[in-house]
Order: structure tokens, then C-alpha cells, then sequence
């Protein structure tokens, strides 16, 4: 008898086994005794004494705070009292004050239709504008590579227009294929004027037409230009070109970049707050030359630079939405009005000249988030972007990141879906409250202009970057494949040299690598690799931890680590700099020792693989977890006579000792 023979004989009343019923009440994890926060913070303050943190503050939890921006940190728990009733006054999608999203779904704001990647089935969105820009001088090649793009996912075109870019007399040429009813177009001007070129260019391109895909901008950023050349400018023309974009439905003429700040080191909270100022003071200079308030708010678009701290971008552009929101309640416009446009551009300063084929991970993050933190816009910057302009290759990999998250993975059928979490309402709270505090008082101080001028802007956030600085010197923020698992043996792709956005003269344009990357340039420059020998005692099961740790450290700065056992192989190695490697209890015996061998074959600096409180006689230095990186090699490449034209700080306590 077949199996469907037996099923088909089976009583039609047969019972179910009881295994299978389904309680009316299901409670999860029932059978074990509710937890509280006391019991947590015990067990916590536990691990931490036994780590040798004895002086704990009263809520355990403040010990293991994370700083995002300057004033806001992240805790290792959030619980429903650390938000109270925020997640109901954040509102809904698509409604005031737009925390959860400046739409409720379709297409990305400001869109006429819905996204041809999804649609709106059930009231879900079909994701975000996916724009590629491009620089590439050359005509016929900026063709071939919008072509490529737009043929394969990009929904629309950023175009970087002026000197060493795009001719701006070309820019018909550049978009002769493009159907500008389909594919919106966003510009960005570089040089002087290169802005108002760029948009007269483009308006002429399109004069008479009524039917330019929605979505596009003119790119104007005078208050942006200011800030990255130090050159005041003229908000002036804002308005006529802005009467002139609103005549082509969906048509932008200004965007707020805060991008230009983040460039400069700003956190969240800097560049929410400097963007802030700048869309009021666009806002000011719109209204007073005629234009309604509606029709100025129409006319703003905000970029932000989205990060591999990925919750941090997350709150951040829920918290853009907020304060903008709070800015159009105040100033009289409709609720329809105050939702902001968002375009999320992956951040330059997490980008990696060494190793950039991390940068595809950490531009997937970024992307990520700005997908989850509703942006309307998402620009993934393909991974060489630090070496030049990108190719083909690298371009597909940008595109299809986007590819993937919304296709694939379905990122954009889900409104908020970090809404509700207390982490993240608790987050995008602090970074709203404290952007809000900059904000103002950049108003106190005369408006963003002057704040720029008086130096104002400058000074919070070269102290936020500071206070960046140091964890990247310390390591405490790595960054893989460079501070962290460098690989001295790369073979990096060549690319051509981009255009300079900004001559400089303003705010500072940094990169989290950039230390630890002029060091490796220094030592590859070298006749020889710079080494450090790293000299063992006893087994390689027991010095092996902390020869890696060594190791790792000290080829971040490009210097090589042969290795051998005591000081028997250092004059063979070639260098005068060596580290000891062993156990403390090693130490203990024989670090002396080993510390004048080494000095007798030749070393002119000793350093060893441990903390200072080990306090090992002959020892100049100590490398360990949470040192001064930075200032241990740049001790290091001094040593070795290298880097002569590069500013050396002096060492500090904590890394080196004399």
C-alpha cells in the first residue's frame, strides 16, 4: 500500500497529538524568572572588577559608554524607560515631524511616481534614487560610464561640472543620450563660479521643457562653498535661479551639504547643526527676495555623509527630519512643506587609500543605513574613490551594492524598521537635542556666515575631530587594513587623479586613514623597508600572542617585523630598533637581560610587548592594547631616520618612555 493510500484510510476525526496544540497564550521564555536591571548591572560590575576595574560609577552602564559625537554616547543597554512615550511623539511615516520617514510610501520624496524597483504593493515603498556621480574630464568617457549606469540600476545622475571636471560647455554633449523626462539630474560646480556656471549650463540645456524627471537639482551651495574656501559669497542669485529651476516641476536649485562639514572632521551633531543654519539662512535669503515659504522650502535639498557607524547614521537622518520639521513648523510652513529631501552620499572621510577593497564593506554598511534611516537618495562612492577617479569595475561594485539592498534584499519594502527600538529612539533623541543646541548657537553668533568667519565653526569641529583623533591613535576606532592588518605587500590600483572639489583656504578636509597612511608612504619611499626586530623568549606558543600584537602594530606604519629568538638574529636583521616578545612571567626573568644583549648586538631603541607597570630596566618603550599607535611609530620612524620632512610629535607618556 502506497503512503497515499495510508493517509487516505487515516480517520478524518483523528486526534491531533497533543505536542501539537497551540496554547491561546504564548508566552516566550515563561519558564525562566524575569530578569531585572540590577541583576544585569551585578553581573556586569562583576566582570569589570575582575578585569581590574575597581572605581565603577553607580550605574555600571556609564563605565562601558561609547562616545558618537561631543555630548552624546551610547550605552551597552537600553530598556522602555530610557525613552519613555518618544516613539509615539516621533509620529507616523510620511507625516510630521517625519522622524519615521518623509514619506509614506512610493517612491522616494519629491518623487512624482513610484520607484520602478518595487512599486507600492501594500502601501510599501520600492526604495530610494539610486545616483551615481561622475567627474571623469573626458566626454566620451563620462558618456560611456553613464550609459553603464544607467542601464544597469542608477536611477539618477550626479554631475561634477567645471575645472578638471565636467566642461560645462559639454554638458549637452555629456547628456545628449540621457532621457532627462526618466533620469533626474543632480550638479555639483567646482572652481570659482563654478556653481552658477553649472546651472545656467543646465537650465539652458532644458529651457522650454515641462517634462524633466523629478527628483533633480541645480546643486547650489554658496554657504558650502564658503565654508570649504573660506571666501564669503553672495546668496543673491539664489532666488532667480530658484524661480527659474520651480518653472520645471520636481526641479531643485539649492543643496544644503553637509558633507562639507563631516569632510572637516564634524560628528553627527556638527554637521546636523551647521546644515541646519545653512538651510535657514537659504531659507532667509529665498523668503526676503520674494519667494512664499512653501515655494523656499520646495526649493531645499539636504546631503548627508552616511558612515560604517551605522546606527549613528540612522539616528541622523531621522533626527535631520525632526529639526527641519521643527524649522518648518516655526517658520509657517505646511506640514507638506517641512519634508525633508534627503540625498545620503557614503562617507569620504571612512575611505581607505590602503587596502580599498575594505571600502566595499564599509560603503555596504553605510548604504545600509542610509537605506534604513530613510534617506531619498543614496550615493555609494565606489571603493577607490581616495586614489582617483573610479573605473568601470568599481563602479558596478557601487551600483550593485544598491542593487542588492533593494532588489535582493528588500531593504526598502519596510517603513522605519528601526522605529520603536530603544537604541535608536534613544539616540536620534540626544543627536537632535545636542544638533539643536549647535544650532542655536550658531544663530547667537550672527548665522552660519559669520559663525564661519569668526572661526567658530572651525574651532567645535577640529575639537570633535580631536577627540576622533585620539581614538584612532589609540586604536580604540580601528580601521582594517590599515591601523589594524595592514598588509605591507599590496599591489594598489592605479587610477587618475580626481578633480579638487575645493581649493582650500576653509575647513580642513581629513581621512580617518590619513596618519597612519603618510607613514606607510614614508616607508615604502625608503631605499629599504624600515624594520623593527621583534626578539622572542621561550616557546612560540607562549610569545607568539604578543609577537602578532607587535607585529600588527608596527607594520601599520609600514615598518617590517622579521623575528628570531633573544638578540641572536638582529644583526642579521639589519635594523637598530627591536621589541621584546614574551609572557610577563618571561619578563620577569629574562626581559633585562635580554634588553642589554640587544643593546650589546646593536640596538639603539628596546621596546617590549607589554604595559608600563611592568617597569622592565633597559626597556625605552612599550607597545600594548590601547597605546598611542601613531606616536609609537612615528618614535619608530624617527629612530630609523625616516620621515625627515614630516612633522614627528613628541612622544607621550602613555606609548613611549625615555
Amino acid at each position: 500500500m502506497s503512503s497515499t493510500d495510508q493517509q487516505s484510510t487515516a480517520p478524518a476525526d483523528a486526534e491531533v497529538p497533543s505536542e501539537h496544540e497551540v496554547p491561546d497564550d504564548l508566552a516566550l521564555a515563561a519558564e525562566f524568572d524575569a530578569v531585572t536591571l540590577d541583576q544585569w548591572r551585578d553581573l556586569v560590575a562583576g566582570v569589570l572588577r575582575k578585569a581590574g576595574r575597581e572605581d565603577l560609577p553607580e550605574h555600571v552602564e556609564d563605565a562601558l559608554r561609547r562616545p558618537v559625537a561631543p555630548g552624546v554616547t551610547v550605552a551597552p543597554l537600553y530598556t522602555a524607560a530610557d525613552v519613555g512615550d518618544l516613539p509615539r511623539a516621533v509620529g507616523v511615516p510620511g507625516l510630521p515631524p517625519f522622524v519615521r520617514g518623509a514619506r509614506a510610501g512610493g517612491g522616494p520624496a519629491g518623487s512624482a511616481e513610484v520607484s520602478a524597483s518595487g512599486g507600492a504593493e501594500g502601501g510599501a515603498p520600492g526604495g530610494w534614487d539610486v545616483r551615481q556621480r561622475h567627474a571623469h574630464p573626458d566626454v566620451a568617457v563620462t558618456k560611456e560610464a553613464i550609459a553603464a549606469d544607467l542601464e544597469n540600476g542608477v536611477t539618477s545622475l550626479w554631475l561634477v561640472v567645471g575645472e578638471e571636471a565636467i566642461p560645462a560647455d559639454r554638458l549637452g554633449d555629456v547628456l545628449f543620450d540621457v532621457y532627462l523626462d526618466l533620469a533626474p539630474v543632480s550638479l555639483t560646480g567646482v572652481g570659482a563660479g563654478g556653481g552658477v556656471a553649472a546651472a545656467e549650463a543646465f537650465l539652458a540645456l532644458v529651457e522650454g521643457r515641462d517634462d524633466l524627471a523629478p527628483g533633480g537639482s541645480l546643486g547650489l551651495d554658496p554657504l558650502g562653498e564658503h565654508a570649504a574656501t573660506g571666501q564669503p559669497q553672495d546668496l543673491g542669485g539664489l532666488a532667480g535661479l530658484a524661480r527659474r529651476a520651480a518653472t520645471h516641476a520636481g526641479l531643485r536649485a539649492v543643496v544644503v551639504d553637509g558633507t562639507v562639514f563631516h569632510d572637516a572632521g564634524a560628528s553627527a551633531v556638527e554637521e546636523l547643526g551647521c546644515s541646519l543654519a545653512a538651510g535657514v539662512a537659504y531659507l532667509r535669503a529665498l523668503t526676503e527676495a520674494g519667494l512664499g515659504v512653501d515655494e523656499a522650502f520646495g526649493q531645499l535639498e539636504f546631503r548627508y555623509a552616511a558612515s560604517a557607524d551605522q546606527f549613528t547614521t540612522i539616528a541622523a537622518l531621522r533626527a535631520a527630519r525632526r529639526l527641519w520639521d521643527r524649522v518648518g513648523e516655526v517658520s509657517g510652513a505646511s506640514a507638506e512643506a517641512r519634508a525633508q529631501r534627503q540625498h545620503a552620499v557614503t562617507s569620504s572621510v571612512m575611505t581607505t587609500k590602503r587596502d580599498p577593497w575594505v571600502n566595499m564593506l564599509r560603503t555596504t554598511v553605510a548604504c545600509f543605513a542610509a537605506g534604513v534611516g530613510g534617506a531619498d537618495v543614496v550615493t555609494v562612492q565606489p571603493f577607490d574613490a581616495a586614489l582617483g577617479l573610479p573605473d568601470s569595475f568599481s563602479r558596478r561594485i557601487a551600483r550593485n551594492t544598491q542593487s542588492l539592498l533593494v532588489e535582493e534584499g528588500h531593504l526598502g519594502r519596510v517603513l522605519d524598521p528601526a522605529g520603536g527600538s530603544w537604541y535608536v529612539e534613544s539616540l536620534t533623541d540626544e543627536l537632535a537635542r545636542a544638533a539643536w543646541d549647535w544650532f542655536t548657537e550658531i544663530e547667537r553668533a550672527g548665522g552660519l556666515a559669520a559663525a564661519l568667519d569668526s572661526g567658530l565653526v572651525r574651532d567645535r569641529i577640529a575639537a570633535a575631530w580631536d577627540a576622533r583623533a585620539k581614538r584612532l591613535a589609540t586604536r580604540a576606532d580601528a580601521i582594517t587594513g590599515v591601523s589594524e592588518f595592514p598588509n605591507l605587500h599590496e599591489l594598489l590600483p592605479e587610477r587618475q587623479p580626481a578633480a579638487e572639489l575645493h581649493r582650500g583656504g576653509g575647513l580642513p578636509r581629513v581621512r580617518a586613514a590619513q596618519e597612519y597612511e603618510a607613514l606607510r608612504d614614508a616607508a615604502d619611499a625608503a631605499a629599504e623597508r624600515p624594520q623593527v626586530y621583534l626578539a622572542t623568549i621561550g616557546p612560540i606558543a607562549r610569545h607568539t600572542a604578543r609577537a602578532s600584537f607587535a607585529g600588527n602594530l608596527f607594520q601599520a606604519g609600514g615598518v617590517a617585523t622579521p623575528s628570531g629568538d633573544g638578540a641572536s638574529g638582529l644583526s642579521e636583521s639589519g635594523t637598530t630598533v627591536a621589541c621584546i616578545c614574551g609572557t610577563d612571567k618571561d619578563y620577569a626573568e629574562n626581559a633585562a637581560g635580554l634588553a642589554a644583549e640587544l643593546r650589546a648586538a646593536g640596538a639603539t631603541q628596546v621596546w617590549l610587548a607589554g604595559k608600563p607597570d611592568l617597569a622592565v630596566d633597559g626597556v625605552d618603550g612599550y607597545v600594548y592594547a590601547g597605546c598611542d599607535a601613531l606616536d609609537v611609530l612615528r618614535t619608530v620612524h624617527a629612530q630609523l631616520g625616516l620621515g625627515a620632512e614630516m612633522a614627528i610629535s613628541a612622544p607621550s607618556a602613555e606609548g613611549v618612555q625615555a
